[in-house]
């Protein structure tokens, strides 16, 4: 007797369930990507119970012909396809002919549908599978699908559901992808009767981003649009300062399709390169249009994973048109405004100290207000130094641009950050007037450094043409708070900098160049630096050698677990060369593929950070004002290299609503 045997078709079409219905969601997922494929302008979805006890979906598309109703459950049937080489030219969300038949095989499935302007329609009913009614009934146009107690004949399937909760979660989440893949379509969401989501369909993608998300979301959001000759890009990416715990909340929709892609979303996280904080990913919705050719849709059931043909090409077209429009804005935060106890029994009585402590009479007896003097600060006096030698061998007068007049009516900013660095990796600075330091950011003669950091992708892809930037603002410096932040003004508010985070800034573009030709730098060592590892480091140490050399530092085995410094780069912070070299072993070792991009990144934020000033150091009026200058040179002067904020603004509004001013 033959033990190899045909499976009967329910039994085929219940396993195939498991594959394209895992839970609620993926139902409401098929049936409302059916309503789309049909011309919908309006989709209505209603679930009960997390969708455990009744989903109901209904559109006004174009309905199924009454002959075609049945045929519609069987399996592998379809019109969106007819022939093998419509799969390399896939327009449509559904084109399987496997949704229909796996929901009815595990729930009771009612349809009422019409193709129809005249109110005649067609209903049918299933059950597990096996028609009960195909009859002709009254029906407006479009297509009315309810499914009931689903996996009620699967039970071992039921019982590994999760909570109303959880699975209400999976279905509001992938409605929430089709309406921002779809503004054009008006979505409502109702559970148990409430209301989770009501889009207009009007088209307008911000809008359906505050449906989604929040009006505060909607506001923080920047367009993005451009387009080769492969793909086209639209949709938002949020500001750096806001952001998410997850992923979550990227979203990306390849031709109406929304996807799945891990090496999509690192690209968009290269794209904002140090302006994210640790572990803070941003808000984007991004629209990919291509041609259906470059990318394959059928390598997985449910759709959500794709292929593309060009798969380096759009990485690196989606990060580069990132970075663009990141380096296009004035990413300085507003201040974020905290709700204030209206309990009136709730009182604080401050006390203000009015004295001259800096007046004429008794500055003699006030102790110096600076912990940290030019002289004596290894890390400020060589940014000063290193602007002294950038102006001298420029042809400019040294000896002024060292000494800065202490003017409080001094301003500072809008340096061109596109020169910020010479080939020797210095700050080039002009000296305007007596008092101020400027340059026109629209100036036409925009020189562009020999070896641009963090921008060589970009002027490539504009072929060789540096993007417009806009100026950092013009401030005047006013004082410093706690030691810790610099206090600024202009003509539109206040603006409070972190010094730590501004001088790690300029410490990392610094550095970032003098990394591109470490060798250049390396000095012997009269007393070599020991390093001590173990027994299983000392191994990898061995092996990576090669690595120190690349950023300048040369290590010796001498033998055991003891390796040598003979030789490192001699603008390394002094004082911490030992521990920068055992902290870069250590990512070295940590790391499984060493990239040298990342390598020169790494060893840059390392220094930068060590050679920075600290929080709880006084400035005088000239350090504050040599910091601000050289933070407006950077090239993103909004954030230090760990993605932190180094200015906050309060705008004039601001501060009088907060005095009541305007109400």
């Amino acid at each position: 007797m033959a033990k190899i045997h045909i499976l009967d078709e329910h039994i085929a079409n219940q396993i195939a369930a498991g594959e394209v219905v895992e839970r609620p969601a993926s139902v409401v997922k098929e049936l409302v990507e059916n309503a789309i494929d049909a011309g919908s302008t309006k989709v209505d979805v209603a679930v009960e119970e997390g969708g455990l006890l009744s989903i109901r979906v209904s559109d006004n598309g174009s309905g199924i012909d009454p002959e075609d109703c049945e045929t519609a459950f069987y399996r592998h049937a379809t019109s969106k396809i007819a022939q093998g080489r419509d799969l390399f030219h896939i327009t449509s969300l559904g084109f399987r002919g496997e949704a229909l038949p796996s929901i009815a095989a595990v729930s009771k499935v009612k349809l009422v549908t019409s193709n129809s302007s005249d109110g005649r329609g067609r209903v049918l009913e299933i059950e597990g599978g096996h028609l009960k009614v195909n009859e002709e009934t009254a029906a407006p146009r479009g297509t009315d699908f309810l499914v009931k107690e689903l996996f009620y004949n699967t039970p071992a399937r039921l019982k590994y559901m999760k909570t109303i909760q959880t699975e209400l979660g999976h279905i509001s989440d992938y409605m929430y992808r089709l309406a921002l893949s779809r503004p054009d379509i008006a979505f409502t969401v109702r559970h148990n009767g409430n209301t989770l989501l009501q889009t207009l369909g009007n088209g307008d993608l911000l809008q359906v981003i505050a449906a989604v998300y929040g009006t505060q979301a909607a506001k923080s959001m920047m367009p993005i649009k451009a387009e080769n000759m492969d793909y086209t890009l639209s949709g938002y990416i949020s500001r750096p300062d806001f952001t998410r715990a997850n992923r979550n909340a990227m979203s990306f929709i390849i031709n109406g399709r929304y996807i799945r892609n891990y090496g999509l979303s690192q690209a968009i996280l290269r794209g904002y390169h140090t302006l994210l904080p640790i572990n803070r990913f941003p808000m984007t919705v991004l629209q990919l249009d291509m041609h259906p050719s470059l990318v394959d849709v059928n390598v997985h059931p449910s759709k959500l994973e794709v292929r593309f043909s060009k798969e380096p090409e759009l990485y690196a077209f989606a990060e580069e048109e990132v970075r663009k429009v990141l380096m296009q804005e004035v990413l300085i935060p507003r201040p974020v405004k905290q709700n204030i106890s209206k309990d009136a029994n709730a009182f604080i009585q401050e006390q203000f100290h009015f004295s001259k402590n800096n007046s004429e009479g008794n500055r003699d007896k006030v102790p110096s207000t600076s912990a940290l003097d030019l002289d004596k600060d290894e890390s400020f006096k060589n940014l000063i130094d290193r602007e002294k030698g950038s102006v001298s061998s420029s042809g400019g007068a040294s000896s002024n641009v060292g000494e800065t007049p202490r003017n409080p009516g001094s301003s500072y900013g809008q340096i061109e950050r596109s020169r910020a660095f010479s080939n020797a990796g210095s700050f080039q600075m002009k000296e305007s007037a007596a008092t101020t330091y400027r340059s026109d950011s629209r100036a036409g003669d925009r020189a562009v450094p020999s070896k641009p950091a963090m921008t060589q992708e970009w002027l490539q892809a504009a072929g060789g043409v540096a993007p417009e930037i806009p100026p950092f603002p013009e401030l005047t410096v006013i004082g410093q708070h706690h030691g810790t932040y610099l206090i600024a003004q202009n003509d539109t508010g206040l603006y409070l900098i972190d010094q730590h985070a501004a001088h790690e800034r300029i410490n990392y573009e610094y550095y970032y160049e003098k990394f591109g030709k470490p060798a250049d730098a390396s000095q012997e060592l009269l007393l070599p630096i020991t390093l001590e590892f173990t027994p299983s480091e000392s191994e990898k140490v061995k092996d990576r050698l090669h690595w120190f050399e690349q950023v300048g530092v040369y290590l010796e085995h001498f033998g055991g677990q003891t390796f040598l410094v003979r030789s490192h780069p001699f603008w390394f912070p002094k004082g911490d060369e030992k521990e920068l070299i055992e902290e870069m072993a250590e990512w070295v070792l940590s790391e499984r593929n060493i990239d040298l991009a990342k390598l020169r990144e790494t060893s840059s934020i390392l220094c930068s950070c060590k050679a920075s000033i600290k929080a709880n150091q006084k400035l005088t009026e000239q350090e504050s004002a040599k910091l601000i200058e050289r933070l407006a040179a950077c090239r993103q002067p909004y954030t230090c290299p760990h993605g932190r904020p180094i200015v906050v603004s309060f705008s004039i509004y601001d501060l009088e609503k907060m005095f009541k001013r305007v109400m």
